[in-house]
């Protein structure tokens, strides 16, 4: 295969997608001719439109681009797409959205973060904490920057930042000189198949980072990977890393909250560092944190730089994003879509707010994802004062006989709570009044987000 720079027509089908639309910007911004199919329009692919990409959303062979010299694809493009089996038998060169990042790692210090849960927020801190430590670096990201408002950055220097996405197990394409691990929950068990296979997709990850590179790994994970790998690691002189809030090479301490904000001290790596300020509320974001700290002083950021980048993060779209905040009501949405990611969401509005009572809306993602993890969902949702669960956003998938939210709504042990469908949710919000509202979930229930933001600041 070609190097990527020698194609100059490249089509994406699902060009929509967070990681894939990363791409085509990244090309686009190249020079290159970018084209695509999705099978929605969404504000994202609306953008895409304006800074010049020519996308349809009807799955027909006339819409494609007549010029085409590379095909990248997402795995969540059914097989029985019309443009995906007629593109197949073209020549075309066609490979997986994992394999083009893959082969830009390959050419590059690819700083790569990984977990079931975290990394979008850890990938776009460390990449903010880079640029405000005047590293041009480049950036691939599975969400929206609030500080920069892209999910692609592009930049001069040879260091990248990539998500490392486990979901089809797309992060073994990748050539890590620096990577993070910080969560291996069980999730994608329809790619996997149970938690211990994707344990194993995690340690074959992280054997791919280059010779003198490093890992960044939560230290109660180490227990996962055995002596051989740890040998393996150190034969190609890879510093392993750990950080956690006990007994760790990077200590996290003195968690505090003021002024509405966390408050940490950092010690590791030869630095003590001391009143963290972070806008990112929970345990969890001051992980995230210091893996972003720990990223920067390897790439020699000065430790005044870090400060001021973590204290400035906004974040990112859909992750613990305050959308209103009145004199009587306060709305936050996020991404949540696993039982860990609820719970972190839920334990920080928790701290945050810890008198108001927390109104949760949920929307499952995935018939799989809801068969495998019903028990968990309704423990967490649970923890709620107040629970509205939302029909299954079925994404790729077809339903399975005998899932429904029903599965998770008829074990959640608060009486308050309502089962409602999308055409339904409006109607019942206007009867009601709230202290904190979140919603929750990676389907389409950011639609509502602004349709909610009016409604709380009609009421005040």
């Amino acid at each position: 295969m070609k190097h990527l720079e020698q194609y100059q027509n490249i089509y994406f089908l699902g060009i929509g997608g967070i990681g894939m639309s990363a791409l085509a910007r990244y090309f686009h911004a190249q020079g290159k001719n970018v084209s695509g199919y999705d099978r929605t329009e969404t504000v994202l692919t609306q953008l895409l439109v304006r800074e010049g990409m020519s996308i349809h959303y009807v799955d027909t062979i006339s819409e494609i681009q007549e010029q085409i010299d590379l095909i990248i694809y997402t795995p969540a493009i059914p097989k029985d797409n019309q443009e995906f089996q007629y593109l197949e038998k073209s020549g075309i060169p066609m490979i997986k959205r994992s394999a083009a990042l893959g082969l830009i790692s390959q050419g590059s210090k690819a700083i790569c973060i990984a977990g079931t849960h975290g990394k979008t927020t850890t990938s776009t801190w460390t990449t903010h904490v880079l640029k405000t430590g005047k590293v041009d670096v480049s950036a691939f990201l599975g969400g929206i920057s609030v500080d920069y408002g892209s999910n692609n950055i592009i930049g001069s220097s040879e260091i990248v930042v990539i998500e490392a996405d486990e979901y089809d197990r797309s992060f073994l394409q990748l050539s890590p000189w620096m990577a993070s691990v910080s969560s291996m929950d069980p999730d994608h068990l329809d790619i996997y198949g149970d938690d211990s296979s994707m344990k194993e997709g995690f340690k074959k990850f992280i054997h791919l980072i280059q010779a003198n590179g490093y890992l960044i790994i939560k230290k109660d994970l180490l227990d996962h990977l055995s002596d051989s790998d740890i040998k393996a690691l150190k034969d190609k002189n890879v510093q392993i890393i750990d950080f956690g809030f006990d007994d760790a090479t990077i200590q996290i301490s003195n968690v505090s909250i003021k002024n509405g904000k966390f408050v940490f001290d950092y010690s590791g790596l030869g630095h003590e560092i001391s009143g963290i300020v972070s806008n990112m509320p929970g345990k969890h974001n001051i992980e995230n944190a210091c893996v972003a700290i720990t990223c920067g002083l390897i790439c020699g950021i000065e430790v005044e730089d870090i400060k001021v980048a973590i204290s400035n993060f906004k974040g990112i779209q859909r992750r613990f994003e305050h959308i209103v905040e009145t004199s009587s009501s306060i709305y936050i949405d996020d991404y949540a879509h696993h039982p860990s990611e609820l719970q972190a969401a839920i334990e920080a509005a928790r701290m945050l707010y810890p008198h108001k009572k927390l109104t949760g809306i949920f929307q499952p993602h995935l018939y799989s994802r809801t068969r495998d993890f019903a028990d968990g969902f309704a423990e967490v949702l649970s923890q709620l004062d107040e629970v509205i669960l939302m029909d299954i956003y079925p994404a790729r998938e077809l339903p399975i006989d005998g899932v429904s939210s029903e599965i998770i709504f008829d074990k959640i042990a608060n009486e308050n709570k309502l089962l409602v469908t999308k055409d339904q949710l409006m109607t019942i919000l206007d009867h009601k009044r709230f202290d904190v509202l979140l919603t929750l979930g990676a389907g389409d229930i950011d639609t509502f987000v602004p349709k909610i933001k009016k409604y709380l600041e009609s009421i005040g």
